[in-house]
């Protein structure tokens, strides 16, 4: 019986879709392997590393951690806005106090 050849793919235009394929592979290769039982003890710890319960948690960890730093970087440009539209009303008002006395000679002012 002839092996079963794995139709080859193009590789990938970029380094994270190459990376992408060789991870694919690998994981296919594992995944024969395992269920040939040849699988080394390295290959069968690392996945049962990634269905334990710790393995979950530390994800979920991650996951948000990740949520709160987008949130800090949003919070952050939120923060940038307001002090932008803080100076654009000072500098609006100082323009406006300052062309009320530039209408206003000085001869004007003092006679009064």
């Amino acid at each position: 019986m002839a092996a079963k050849r794995r139709p080859t793919r193009a590789p990938a235009i970029t380094d994270e879709g190459r990376e992408s394929q060789l991870v694919s592979l690998a994981i296919d290769l594992a995944e024969k392997q395992l269920s040939e039982g040849t699988a080394s003890s390295q290959v069968i710890t690392h996945y049962l590393k990634l269905g334990s319960t710790r393995e979950k948690l530390e994800q979920e960890r991650l996951h948000r951690e990740n949520i709160l730093l987008d949130s800090k970087v949003e919070l952050m440009a939120s923060a940038k806005k307001v002090e932008e539209l803080y100076a654009q009303a000072l500098n609006a008002m100082r323009s406006y106090v300052g062309n009320e006395l530039q209408g206003d000679s000085d001869d004007e002012i003092y006679d009064n």
